[in-house]
């Protein structure tokens, strides 16, 4: 009675149950809870039904979410939703609060520091309107769900009445569930068993092929016991056809070779040979290699561990990709107490991060030809032999890209011990030089003309590529329409702070009537000859103006410049140029910072929030991010329009961006994904830095035209591009879609 009597109240004074502000500029220290009830009058009950929570911090300090705690009088909880904080916006979701709830608390786990709670509020939500947005956000976000669009499965929520909530609620509120890498990683595992366990037998049955694979296993002086429990991890595969190719290096540890010849007598699958001098880990490997007789060759180090159907799966793939000559599967590490942690979730083939990080490495599996070809391991490359080996095969290849094939599964645990690079990069510094030697001798031979040098992070590497000499004009596209505040410091920052020299700036004026941003126009191009005004009279289609912008260019590459980008470094411009000249590339981004120095773009990622999100959104300026890739050169499926260069020869070839359907979002999307669709690759480089003031200018989505227009702009990318959004090369099917940050699906 009590929660109808509260929600007609809510109908005929909708500020009623508008609690607003609960709290307002209080100082919160780490890991306290923050009292919602704070009004007096709503201490007694809190209707059963939806909510919408708004949460304003005022620092990061806060933690990647806040979580919104709902009580029972006798204290049992009834309810815990993640608010997830984006650096000091206002986070606003939909919250579903039980009956039989009298007290709310927000606490901060992931606190730091002390910081300020500026708002917190909660206001009643109807029904049809909260039916809506859960719709919305399991259409872009949830696996289960983005299959359909909001409207579909707003119908089928509304057809099942009453029972819609227990029907959607457990679903919407995973697409909130972060798990990070770290402590999140044991619950993880327990939430995604091998797939391949209920299938095995199966699975093995209907493998057309069985190749025997050969395993490439030195060994010098481990621990005894972690010797036993690799080759153990060996013996147990579920794929049986394999053999155990085992060169010990003239180990010199008590123990070592009386476990060998005990493998070896007791399996005739292990077969061992011992060498007389120690000869470090390539000589050792060729020694092992020596003895393979498979037709492909997976690469074990002497105390690691591989999951029980490791094989079974690379046999699988070999069966799929009957054409492919390198395998390679994601990987963890497993410390002293037998625990995993530290998944390396990786891409797919991906050339420009292979030169910048092995990041391929465990388990890796070469055709045994291939390697023939190729001489096998090189001395003088210790510590990177395996780097050196993939980056010469590679070269043998006639196409990469459908050649090496990644297996998106943990199948290798790394063990952390003292001196290993799997406990610290740092640990081996001849491995970092042998990368670095490995790399530069791939650029020598691949005769691209560029050199590679020491990255900031251990075993991280930056290629340099020459510019051509002369070097090309570039013709930065930039959009505006008054603005004045916005649009004089871009093209003052663009003037004085890049030392490319030939460009050409074009002011892409849409019908500004502002006469302070007229005469600054008029102004600039006088005072500087590399700057021209252009006209354009028509309602505002970023897609349209742009393409109206690269026919005016002169210059062979094209820039499409945001008026809020202001360049940092003055080689920006240089940087970028050098990949947009080379022959296999489209599009290239720019790392893009907020005002105060935040990630605001480290790349697109596809399938984020529904059709794609910005990488490591809200990291620090100098956070490494997901394996360093915040500082790597790297290919990625799509890069931000904000910040985007490419050969205007690639843009005519792909019609340009999108003028029908997309106006305004997604048309830089699309047009990275055309561009990979013709064959190119799109790079970004965190070596290109701007500041970034997004969405200035044309504001947010905040009135029903344009939610109208977005949603409709939404519904084409999937429909165009959906066969891609869901599977992203450049990221990971374990990696979340829901937030940007690399989290675990």
């Amino acid at each position: 009675m009590l929660v109808s009597l509260a929600r007609w109240l809510a109908g005929v004074f909708p500020g009623l149950l508008e609690c607003s502000p609960l709290v307002k500029n209080l100082v919160s220290a780490p890991g306290q809870r923050v009292a919602a009830d704070a009004l007096q009058w709503n201490r007694w009950f809190w209707p059963a039904g939806w909510y919408m929570a708004e949460l304003k911090v005022s620092s990061a300090h806060a933690g990647n979410e806040a979580v919104l705690v709902a009580q029972s009088k006798s204290g049992e909880e009834t309810g815990r939703f993640a608010l997830p904080l984006a650096n000091a916006e206002l986070v606003k979701r939909l919250v579903y609060i039980p009956a039989g709830t009298i007290h709310l608390a927000v606490e901060f786990p992931g606190a730091t520091e002390p910081f300020i709670v500026e708002s917190l509020r909660l206001a009643w939500g109807r029904n049809g309107f909260a039916r809506a947005r859960v719709a919305r956000r399991l259409s872009g976000i949830h696996p289960e769900w983005n299959h359909l669009g909001a409207g579909q499965i707003d119908k089928v929520l509304e057809q099942a009445g009453a029972e819609w909530v227990s029907k959607a609620l457990p679903a919407y509120e995973e697409t909130f569930q972060r798990t990070t890498a770290g402590a999140g990683y044991k619950k993880w595992l327990a939430q995604h068993p091998d797939l391949m366990d209920a299938i095995a037998e199966q699975t093995l049955e209907q493998l057309a092929v069985r190749p025997l694979i050969s395993v490439v296993m030195p060994v010098y002086n481990p621990n005894p016991e972690h010797l036993i429990a690799c080759i153990e991890s060996i013996q147990q595969q579920s794929y049986a056809n394999w053999e155990l190719c085992i060169a010990d290096d003239a180990s010199t540890v008590l123990g070592v070779k009386e476990v060998l010849e005990r493998f070896a007598q007791s399996d005739n699958r292990v077969r061992v040979c011992y060498r007389e001098v120690n000869g470090h880990i390539c000589a050792a490997s060729n020694s092992a290699l020596a003895l393979a007789s498979g037709e492909y060759v997976a690469l074990v180090d002497h105390d690691d561990l591989i999951a029980p159907h490791a094989f079974l799966h690379i046999a699988q793939a070999i069966n799929d990709y009957p054409d492919a000559d390198i395998f390679y599967t994601d990987e963890d590490k497993i410390d002293a107490g037998g625990h995993f942690y530290d998944p390396h979730f990786k891409p797919d083939w991906n050339p420009e991060l292979i030169l910048t990080q092995n990041y391929v490495s465990h388990l890796g599996v070469f055709r045994k030809a291939l390697i023939d070809v190729i001489g096998g391991f090189r001395v003088g490359f210790e510590g990177a032999q395996d780097h050196d080996l993939l980056l010469r095969c590679v070269l043998e290849l006639a196409d990469p890209a459908q050649q090496v094939v990644h297996i998106p599964r943990v199948l290798y645990h790394w063990r952390s011990s003292e001196g290993s690079t799997a406990l610290a990069g740092s640990e081996k510094d001849y491995a970092a030089r042998a990368g670095l030697k490995a790399v530069n001798d791939y650029l020598e031979n691949s005769r691209e003309g560029a050199v590679a040098e020491p990255g900031r992070f251990p075993n991280t590497f930056r290629v340099r590529y020459p510019l051509p000499q002369p070097p090309p004009l570039v013709s930065l596209l930039v959009p505006t329409r008054n603005g004045v505040d916005i649009l004089r410091p871009c093209v003052d920052a663009i003037l004085e702070r890049t030392g490319y020299g030939q460009f050409e700036l074009l002011i892409l004026d849409n019908q500004s009537d502002c006469l302070e941003t007229l005469a600054y126009m008029d102004e600039v191009q006088r005072r500087d000859e590399r700057v021209r005004v252009i006209q354009w009279d028509y309602p505002f289609n970023y897609s349209a103006i742009n393409n109206f912008g690269a026919q005016q260019a002169r210059g062979t590459i094209v820039g499409l410049i945001n008026n809020d980008i202001e360049p940092i470094n003055s080689d920006w411009l240089s940087e970028m140029v050098s990949h947009a000249v080379r022959p296999e590339v489209g599009c290239v981004g720019a790392k893009l910072y907020y005002p105060n120095h935040k990630v605001q773009h480290g790349g697109v990622i596809l399938g984020i929030g529904g059709v794609a999100g910005h990488s490591h959104k809200f990291a620090d300026r100098d956070a490494p991010g997901y394996f360093y890739r915040l500082m790597l050169t790297q290919n990625l499926s799509a890069v931000t329009g904000a910040c985007l260069l490419l050969r205007k020869e690639v843009f005519e070839e792909v019609g340009g961006l999108e003028e029908q359907h997309l106006k305004i979002a997604f048309n830089d999307v699309d047009l990275c994904l055309k561009v990979r669709e013709a064959g190119y690759w799109n790079v970004w480089t965190p070596h290109a830095e701007a500041i970034h003031h997004e969405s200035v200018s044309r504001g947010k989505e905040d009135t029903p035209e344009k939610q109208v227009r977005f949603a409709s702009e939404v519904a084409y990318m999937k429909k165009r591009w959906q066969h891609r959004l869901q599977n992203d090369p450049a990221y990971n099917p374990n990696l979340t879609l829901a937030f940007e940050d690399f989290s675990l699906r």
